[in-house]
């Protein structure tokens, strides 16, 4: 890569997509609402006098220097989520791609309408409200000028995690898209039955601004779960072995069958464990412990909302034992260096990561279609 291109970070957190795109780009602007994850944000790049700490509804298009090639949105997810409220982009946290995008058409009325557009999001987000909210998202980025294409790729193609997100990609409209970025049609594994569904009810505008990215498949190996967890953990307390037998006894046959197999191994097994709340035998809700042992782990989360937080179990020598993940297994399943500071509570780390993007993710897909997409200088004839 040579010259550096600029970009605006929205919903920027502890600025794990700026990791993600590298030195090939020059962050111009970041805003986020939190304190604390600005305070994680600086503690790696620095005083980050880019960074703007405050409420996004509060910004005006003056707040915003220059034009940027890309704008990079990672909006607030619980609304979205299958497990959140259901008030979709009408709900207090993912409502606020409304004040974000007034943002962006702002830049585009006065000429500095950004070359590309990323919004990161949770699946639900193609679901919530049977599909409207996806389809207005969409249209918000046609109705200014710009042909739109989704992917959904889980992180554990990259890191040991199974984190599907929801990666919606707008280009300029006068843009001509290099040929070997645009696929006939859906492809496996990044356009998900939920994305085609969600596209198929589109008006025909829409579909005609509508472009299928065609994304190589990731064929390097991924590490497995057991090499990103510390012998000795920091930030965090292995449970009493009464909490570890809590935890088994919330555990069905099946999963109780799995840690007995686990300890029948001579070696060191790692699996993780979420709490989740399922019908017993007489149908009524109860909450179990499932364990997973297959050197990925599961989805991780913000600890608010009565989230489960993911729980290491580890087999070794005849023993079971149990913990929460730590801050640094956290951060490493995000993709995240070790030498990117820790914030200092245990919880303050939890939010950092678990609400962040995964950096190889962020990192493949500026080389595979952002950077491509950046660099073309190719614009479509006008008769």
């Amino acid at each position: 890569m040579s010259t550096a291109k600029t970009w605006y970070e929205f919903f920027a957190g502890g600025g794990l997509a700026r990791l993600g795109l590298g030195p090939g780009w020059k962050c111009t602007f970041a805003n986020d609402i939190c304190p604390k994850k600005a305070s994680a944000y600086r503690g790696f790049f620095g005083d980050a006098p880019e960074l703007n700490v405050g409420d996004v509804a509060h910004l005006s298009t003056n707040d915003l220097p220059g034009t940027p090639d890309l704008v990079w949105a990672s909006f607030p997810c619980q609304d979205l989520s299958l497990a959140g409220n259901g008030a979709g982009l009408d709900g207090n946290r993912s409502g606020t791609f409304r004040p974000f995008w007034r943002l962006v058409s702002g830049l585009v009325k006065r000429g500095r309408a950004p070359r590309i557009i990323v919004l990161e999001n949770v699946c639900g987000a193609l679901t919530s409200h049977s599909g409207r909210d996806f389809t207005a998202i969409v249209r918000a980025l046609v109705d200014d000028g710009y042909r739109v294409g989704a992917l959904v790729i889980n992180a554990s193609y990259f890191v040991p995690q199974s984190r599907p997100r929801l990666f919606v990609v707008g280009t300029r409209e006068e843009t001509s898209i290099p040929q070997e970025l645009i696929a006939d049609g859906p492809c496996q594994p990044w356009h998900t039955d939920a994305l085609i569904r969600a596209q198929r009810d589109f008006t025909p505008a829409l579909v005609e601004q509508w472009v299928w990215w065609a994304l190589p498949v990731p064929r390097k190996p991924v590490a497995h779960l057991s090499s990103l967890i510390e012998r000795n953990p920091t930030g965090i307390q292995w449970h009493t072995d009464a909490e570890t037998n809590r935890i088994l006894r919330l555990m069905s046959t099946l999963h109780r069958n799995k840690v007995a197999s686990a300890l029948h191994k001579v070696t060191r097994q790692v699996g993780t464990v979420y709490k989740r709340t399922r019908p017993n035998l007489n149908g009524v809700m109860a909450q179990r412990a499932e364990v997973r042992f297959d050197g990925i782990s599961g989805c991780l989360r913000t600890p608010v909302g009565g989230s489960s937080r993911q729980t290491v179990l580890i087999t070794e020598r005849g023993r079971v034992r149990t913990r929460l993940l730590s801050p640094r297994e956290a951060a490493r399943l995000m993709g995240v260096p070790d030498d990117y500071p820790l914030p200092a509570a245990y919880n303050d780390a939890y939010h950092v990561f678990g609400d962040g993007v995964v950096v190889p993710v962020v990192s493949w897909l500026n080389q595979n279609l952002l950077w491509p997409l950046a660099v073309s200088s190719n614009l479509k004839q006008v008769a």
